[in-house]
């Protein structure tokens, strides 16, 4: 007995000792944060020796592994529509509100879902159900983009997917077939989502042939750089939950379809070395000394290595590609980008590739509303249902909505 108790004691501690991370004061639910970062951390390493053991991809593990945890859905769809379909070889979900008698065309917004480029679907509930919700607040009809993931394909094949149904989307008889205004069309998507929404954008503002385009953009806490791995952010936030500074360098490298073992030199951005020649043409774009806040630089140093390794940009050119990274882009392009709403969570790796893409925005000259959360982190606007629901999830989906609503 007193075995017994000596190993649940020491069991206790080692799960307490697992789970519990120095948070900052100021984020919201913490000791509920600290569960689901545990748990996801757990799966990944369990998913990270299926893959040592050669008996699937870890991403497919552990992409297989939250799609089967997230089957339960039992909120109710009320009386939207939704429909599977495909456009123009893209799997995409489709929300159609019911039409009410007398009421004309319908906004509109094509939602891109998150998940590094290798994780989550557009059917998941928590993408569902927001959408779902979209849809009802709204009054919209909206589209759910299914972009193919990694290792299935790399960049930039996932641009090609969004940009693709996008652009299926915008013509005028498919407009037409679900009752959408062409005038009234919102893009958006959060996290890695919230890239290809900007960079679909981009590419959109661009094309002459197009006949109609997004009147606005909605980005939730985006990625949009691989540029700079040590801004403020990403040194304030390193080891902040659910999106560590190493997790994001690996997801860009399993994007970008690049070696693993050239993580240590991004992570000291050894790759944008001043002796780089590729990456001299970006650096301005990128100066985060001039673009973000004092509040946000606080007391943190540029970290830029005299001597790099060339290397890298030759073996992973797409690291300089304004597809994969849109904030790269030149001011001509970004003059031509639509109204623009950027959410940003204080404690996110990203948050500060959000406040420069909307500073430059603005020098640009287009409007920008920024939406920063003192108390949110990178990844909660979906976290919303039990038992993963979160104050900061409500808070963020609701201002994200009425921003919307208000402008679309």
């Amino acid at each position: 007995m007193r075995t017994a108790c000596i190993l649940l004691t020491a069991l206790a501690a080692l799960a307490a000792y697992y789970v519990y991370l120095p948070l900052p004061g100021n984020l919201s639910d913490p000791w509920k944060l600290m569960l689901l970062d545990a748990t996801f951390r757990a799966t990944q390493q369990m998913c990270h020796l299926i893959g040592y053991l050669r008996l699937s991809h870890h991403l497919i593990a552990l992409n297989f592994l939250i799609c089967t945890f997230d089957k339960l859905d039992f909120a109710s769809h009320k009386d939207i529509k939704i429909t599977d379909t495909v456009f123009d070889g893209v799997e995409v979900r489709v929300y159609q509100p019911p039409a009410k008698e007398d009421e004309g065309l319908k906004r509109s917004v094509v939602y891109i879902h998150g998940g590094g480029w290798a994780l989550a679907r557009a059917k998941m509930s928590a993408y569902n159900n927001l959408c779902r919700i979209m849809a009802e607040s709204l009054n919209a009809v909206v589209v759910s983009v299914e972009y193919r993931l990694v290792p299935e394909v790399c960049f930039p094949e996932q641009w090609y997917d969004a940009l693709r149904a996008t652009k299926h989307f915008l013509q005028p008889d498919v407009l037409a077939e679900y009752s959408v205004d062409p005038s009234r069309i919102a893009i958006s998507g959060d996290s890695a989502g919230g890239n290809l929404a900007a960079a679909v954008c981009q590419q959109l503002s661009k094309d002459e042939h197009l006949t109609i385009r997004p009147k606005l953009q909605a980005l939730i806490y985006p990625v949009l750089q691989a540029f700079d791995f040590s801004t403020p952010s990403y040194q304030q936030n390193m080891n902040i939950p659910i999106l560590r500074r190493t997790v994001m360098i690996d997801y860009w490298t399993y994007y970008l379809n690049a070696n693993s073992d050239l993580t240590p030199s991004l992570l000291i951005n050894n790759h944008t070395a001043l002796d780089v020649g590729q990456a001299a043409s970006f650096r301005e774009r990128l100066n985060w000394t001039s673009l973000l806040p004092s509040s946000f630089k606080k007391t943190y140093k540029p970290v830029i290595q005299t001597t790099g390794k060339a290397e890298i940009m030759q073996e992973v050119p797409a690291l300089l590609d304004v597809r994969a990274a849109p904030l790269l882009a030149e001011d001509e392009t970004l003059q031509l980008q639509p109204k623009t709403y950027i959410l940003i969570c204080e404690n996110d790796v990203l948050r500060d590739d959000g406040m420069m893409y909307a500073k430059r925005l603005e020098k640009a000259g287009v409007e920008v509303t920024l939406d920063h959360f003192e108390d949110c982190f990178h990844g909660c606007m979906i976290f919303t249902s039990w038992p993963a629901d979160f104050s900061a999830g409500v808070q963020t989906r609701d201002s994200y909505i009425k921003w919307l609503d208000e402008n679309l």
